[in-house]
């Protein structure tokens, strides 16, 4: 999944004499491949890439056809990001720019031959170059069903004459969607608590195999057990792999950040010693509220947002909207009034309650959360308690 502006999309005139050979069955030296390339450390590229190489040396020709184009100069991208409404596209590069690109971030790629027929080559070709039109080459992308690792998959099995067969997968259902994502974060803890407060239940379900195939490293390793059926005979569907970009990444130099967890814990001791500060002196520390329960109101809101307008399919469900939600925002200023005038509020009292049963349910609720979570709902839910305490105190 790359930026916009680093291929150059190359002449669709190039491709066809290629075609006209390989539907002929007149070059057995075209060669198509699946690619698959280490994680960058961009969060878009977290999860690797994949892209599908042509080579015809006949016609000198070496392009790599790749279903990851977008622009962050698209008009409103974050808002159609967050919409689910973020559009994708088809591109062509040459070889040597790709394999330069890759080499330069350090990240290695890995060459599956595909074992086709000649006629299997030419309709592959030939879905790529429909593909490739300009009235085709735009989709609407979605993270976990259609994306740079699910299209080429879709486009192979399209191509091939013959019933293709998976290799089983122990891991079959027993891995969610969270799962990978956890899996890809690995030394990236922002993008993970990011990640995890935006999807819901949905992505805690099991998945399949073939949904495990978003990933790009996942299809690499199920095209390596796959064969091709036919009436006559079978073939696997990968004839060879190599490491053709060999590169060793450099070691993060960057400083130390603390993680998200660290981050929570640390406000959650800072906000409890000022709550038995304001307990004790029988005073309201409306400031300290003004800034957490505005906070908690933001998120919440584009919690919300994501779960009412958001086309993302495991995002509609969230849980943690019990302690992120836009009431939190909207009832600021009746918290804010109650505290500054000693008054009981009603809806700390609400808020009191629900927090409380979230931190007993946590265990047993059917959504996985990030255990910083913990500390933040444990901060609003005192400091509920402790401005009901001080107005009960005065009264």
């Amino acid at each position: 999944m790359k930026r916009f502006f680093l291929y150059t999309l190359l002449s669709f005139f190039l491709l066809l004499p290629s075609a006209g050979q390989a539907s002929a069955n007149s070059n057995d030296s075209i060669r198509l491949s699946l690619l698959t390339c280490a994680p960058g450390e961009e969060i878009y590229s977290l999860f690797g890439h994949t892209a599908i190489r042509y080579e015809n040396p006949s016609q000198g020709i070496d392009v790599v056809f790749n279903y990851g184009l977008f622009s962050f100069n698209t008009p409103n991208f974050i808002f159609r990001f967050s919409l689910g409404e973020t559009d994708y596209q088809l591109g062509v590069t040459d070889y040597e720019r790709f394999a330069t690109e890759y080499t330069f971030y350090g990240r290695s790629v890995w060459q599956q031959t595909l074992n086709l027929t000649n006629e299997e080559k030419a309709k592959l070709i030939q879905l790529l170059q429909e593909n490739y039109r300009p009235e085709n080459r735009v989709y609407r992308y979605n993270f976990f069903y259609d994306n740079c690792a699910t299209r080429p998959r879709n486009k192979i099995e399209e191509s091939i004459a013959g019933k293709v067969v998976y290799p089983i997968a122990p891991q079959d259902g027993s891995r969610t969607f969270r799962d990978i994502v956890h899996q890809y974060c690995k030394g990236h803890p922002w993008a993970r608590f990011g990640i995890d407060l935006c999807i819901g239940r949905e992505a805690d379900q099991p998945i399949t195999q073939r949904q495990m195939m978003f990933a790009p490293f996942y299809l690499m390793d199920a095209f390596d057990g796959t064969y091709i059926f036919t009436d006559t005979y079978f073939r696997p569907l990968v004839k060879t792999k190599e490491k053709i970009i060999d590169v060793t990444p450099e070691p993060d130099e960057s400083d130390w950040m603390p993680t998200p967890l660290q981050c929570s814990l640390l406000l959650f001791i800072l906000t409890a010693a000022a709550t038995i500060y304001g307990i004790r002196r029988r005073t309201g520390l409306w400031g300290i509220d003004l800034v957490l329960f505005g906070m908690a109101g933001i998120v919440g809101c584009v919690l919300a947002f994501l779960a009412l307008f958001s086309q993302h399919p495991a995002v509609s469900s969230n849980f943690l909207l019990l302690v992120f939600h836009p009431g939190q925002l909207l009832f600021l200023p009746y918290i804010v009034y109650c505290v500054r005038k000693g008054k009981k509020c009603w809806y700390l009292t609400l808020n009191l309650v629900v927090l409380t049963l979230f931190i007993m349910l946590f265990p047993v609720i059917p959504q996985r959360f990030d255990f910083a979570v913990v500390p933040l709902a444990l901060i609003l839910l005192i400091r509920s308690a402790s401005n009901l305490i001080v107005t009960s105190k005065k009264k």
